[in-house]
């Protein structure tokens, strides 16, 4: 199996790449170093000559408070650089796995989101991200859209390393307690996604690590397992008012992953302590 994963060097996609080279398949990770996913005809000449089998789309413009400022640009990545990756695909009769996000939703109430739920994103970078699965779905029969929440993996930034940085020069912290969802721990995620590349069972698919949290109580299990003593305060988002509209409620249902015959990701607090194991061995 040929498969192509954008975005190697960010966290999915590089364990993505790693999981798949583990399988022995035949395997690419490209970056916006190899082509710009803005660029139609490179990103078309690269891909049309390796003809690629799958296509694994995690390259994304993911900072959400900086895309209220550059709505093009994101709208630009988000958007336009999905529906040339899925037009290519389309012409060399490639599946495509396209990585989508909980911003898609109203991110209200208590509720946990069917994939087929209304969507009513709130900011640029959900609404860029809804328009790049709206582009998958109108070019592609072949392909999975799978929406995500609350990453983390060894290569690169996010809330369990800055909790942990800051864990190391402070006592106690306030952490947000008022959004609740589904960490997605990123070696995990990325088994299943080759699953899904081997599989035929197209569609659109939540994917995270089973439990619910808030921030604050995620913050304080990390604590907890890395045996650091810093306590942790709830508060509400309003402490930390952000530029782009952030869910309050990022509850993501994966019934769609028992009906289709894939395997649910392990309970979040399973994850958190595999994640330390890694970050202490790198």
């Amino acid at each position: 199996m040929k498969v192509l994963v954008t975005g190697v060097t960010g966290q999915l996609g590089y364990d993505c790449v790693k999981e798949l080279e583990r399988r022995g398949a035949e395997v690419r990770g490209v970056s916006s170093k190899v082509f710009s996913l803005t660029d139609y005809e490179a990103a078309r000449d690269y891909i049309t000559t390796w003809r690629p089998e799958v296509v694994i789309h995690c390259a994304a413009y993911t900072a959400v408070d900086q895309a209220e400022d550059e709505a093009e640009r994101c709208e630009a990545v988000n958007s336009g650089g999905t529906r040339n990756l899925a037009e290519i695909c389309r012409d060399i009769d490639a599946k495509m796995i396209y990585i989508s996000t909980d911003y898609v939703f109203r991110g209200e109430g208590d509720q946990f989101y069917e994939p087929a739920a209304e969507k009513d994103p709130h900011n640029v970078y959900g609404r860029t991200k809804l328009q790049g699965e709206l582009a998958v779905q109108a070019l592609l029969e072949k392909y999975f859209i799978v929406r995500i929440s609350w990453v983390f993996g060894v290569n690169g930034r996010n809330f369990i390393r800055t909790m942990l940085k800051l864990s190391e020069t402070h006592d106690a912290l306030t952490v947000v307690d008022d959004q609740v969802g589904s960490p997605t721990y990123t070696r995990d995620l990325a088994v299943l996604l080759a699953d899904m590349a081997a599989s035929s069972r197209y569609g659109v698919y939540h994917a995270t690590n089973e439990g619910v949290c808030s921030w604050a109580e995620l913050a304080a299990e990390v604590f907890r397992q890395a045996g650091r003593p810093t306590t942790v305060t709830p508060v509400s988002s309003s402490a930390y008012p952000t530029k782009a509209i952030r869910p309050k409620n990022s509850r993501l249902s994966k019934d769609c992953l028992d009906e289709a015959g894939f395997q649910r990701l392990p309970r979040w607090q399973d994850a958190v302590g595999r994640y330390l194991i890694e970050l202490c061995a790198n």
